[in-house]
């Protein structure tokens, strides 16, 4: 079951249409709930504090009425038009192009593609509709929403419960935590909500209010179900049990004190319906967001410009570190912030400024925090020793991480010279070139196979040596055992150019 994000429900004005699932792919099930181009539920989260209630009261008296008829005219219905391209079949004239939102190698692609003639008409532009939710935060018309409600939109309106429909123009978006500001120009300072100041507790109640299947104004209760949620990304969400369903994307939940505790952006789900499963933006990182946001109209975050892996334990004992803690460099971008300040592959970052790094998130998050161009005092662990560095941070791409140079890679040759590193569990021999070994066998029963280590991976590094021939490998391996490390750590080039850092117990005998 994948997790989608929670796209709004969408009505194609002329023509199939097919909404995309967006960065959350990884993680199995969970669909996001604003507006996009295929209808996911959206999920809606989080609520500050349960309701007070004396033991002993009469459980039909606990009503959400009040703090509904107050919230309630704050929050707004959005819509959105989406321009996009379709063949026009009954003109044949130009080959087909593929139907938008398939895979090219989609069965319906090929039944068209391999059509007599193979033809289609020429490519018109024809409008989509997707519907969202938001929320007001000031007087003169500035909305919350969801980045993926609005994505690629050419018109966006928002409508209150009288069903008016007022124009918005778009402020700024920012696809990391999917958030996105409207602004509209309203006739009267409209009702507004404000963001919570107090991180809800676990068994909280809370209430999701939005647009589900365009229906408009509707409430639904839950709980918040946990905190910190990993669904993608470095931030962290929370999870309701609210229901939160098609077009409840960007939608506030609400704590009962009527403060808005978090936006509803995605929901886990084998179907795409509610299953009481939902995921919110918390409301510390709306707000700060939204506050650069209605700046700017972007956000600028910092950037180390490192690829980072999570320290275990044998990674840990590896490198000599007490403790399985801090985030260790994999892969160093060059003329990146990191590169210029001296950082290097296989350092563990341990701290940055006066804050502990607990893992790779907690790093990428503690980065992202931080502004643009500031300089940050980064403390790693380098040759058994701390080291402190200073780093003057770039800016974090909006757009896709840049594409890194892919070499020719062809078939390795067994040039013979196998070492059996049998306590490890591999095999390794001479590869094509001179850069690294060829993994040749590993025992599925090994540490190693539990690693992800695969028969046909490149060791560019064992220990803190380069390797170019097997033996090296196996002297890398002896030296860690002379040293008394409980590990040795193997720097391991797998498909294409990624590149991981794994550390493989040694045997004790």
């Amino acid at each position: 079951m994948p997790i989608q994000p929670s796209s709004p429900q969408v009505e194609a004005k002329s023509g199939p249409t097919t909404s995309t699932v967006r960065d959350l792919r990884r993680l199995a099930a969970v669909a996001v709930v604003g507006a996009g181009l295929v209808g996911f539920g959206v999920a809606q989260y989080s609520a500050p504090a349960i309701a007070q209630l004396k033991p002993g009261t009469p459980a039909e008296t606990m009503s959400f009425a009040d703090i509904v008829e107050r919230v309630k005219p704050a929050v707004v219905s959005i819509s959105t038009t989406n321009e996009v391209k379709v063949a026009d079949r009954r003109t044949p004239g130009r080959p087909f192009e593929g139907i938008p939102g398939l895979p090219e190698d989609h069965p319906l692609n090929e039944f068209f593609k391999n059509m007599p003639g193979g033809q289609g008409g020429p490519m018109q532009q024809r409008p989509r509709q997707a519907a969202g939710s938001g929320f007001v935060v000031s007087p003169d018309g500035y909305i919350v929403t969801n980045n993926h409600v609005v994505d690629g939109a050419t018109k966006v309106k928002v409508s209150f419960d009288d069903q008016e429909e007022i124009d918005a123009k778009i402020v700024g978006t920012d696809a990391r935590t999917d958030l996105a500001l409207l602004k509209i120009e309203p006739k009267k300072p409209l009702t507004v909500v404000k963001l919570a100041e107090k991180t809800p507790r676990v068994g909280e109640w809370v209430l999701a209010v939005g647009n589900p299947f365009g229906l408009g104004g509707t409430v639904t209760a839950g709980i918040v179900s946990a905190l910190a949620r990993n669904i993608g990304g470095p931030y962290d969400y929370m999870q309701i049990d609210a229901a939160v369903n098609h077009g409840n994307s960007g939608g506030p939940t609400f704590n009962l004190e009527g403060d808005v505790v978090g936006v509803n952006t995605a929901i886990y789900s084998p179907t795409g319906g509610n299953v009481g499963i939902a995921f919110a933006v918390p409301a510390d990182t709306v707000n700060r967001v939204i506050e650069q946001l209605q700046k700017g109209g972007t956000v600028s975050r910092g950037w180390l410009g490192v690829k980072i892996q999570n320290i275990d334990k044998d990674l840990a004992g590896s490198l000599g570190l007490k403790e399985a803690k801090g985030a260790i460099i994999s892969e160093v971008m060059a003329d990146g912030p990191a590169a210029a300040a001296g950082l290097k592959v296989e350092d563990a970052i341990l701290q940055v400024d006066t804050k502990a790094i607990e893992d790779s998130r907690d790093l990428a998050r503690t980065i992202a925090d931080l502004p643009a161009k500031s300089t940050v005092d980064v403390k790693v662990w380098r040759d058994k020793a701390e080291k402190t560095l200073q780093v003057k941070l770039g800016t974090y791409p909006n757009s896709t991480e840049p594409a890194e140079e892919n070499s020719d890679t062809e078939e390795p040759k067994d040039l013979g010279g196998n070492v059996d590193l049998k306590q490890l569990g591999l095999s390794v021999k001479a590869g094509p070139g001179k850069d690294g070994v060829v993994i040749s066998n590993v025992d599925p029963n090994s540490d190693a196979a539990l690693k992800g280590i695969k028969e046909g991976d490149v060791v560019l590094k064992a220990g803190n040596e380069t390797v170019s021939t097997p033996q090296d490998v196996a002297k890398a391996v002896k030296k860690a055992q002379d040293d008394g490390l409980p590990a040795v750590m193997f720097h391991i080039k797998k498909g294409g150019d990624q590149t991981v850092l794994v550390a493989i117990p040694l045997s004790k005998s």
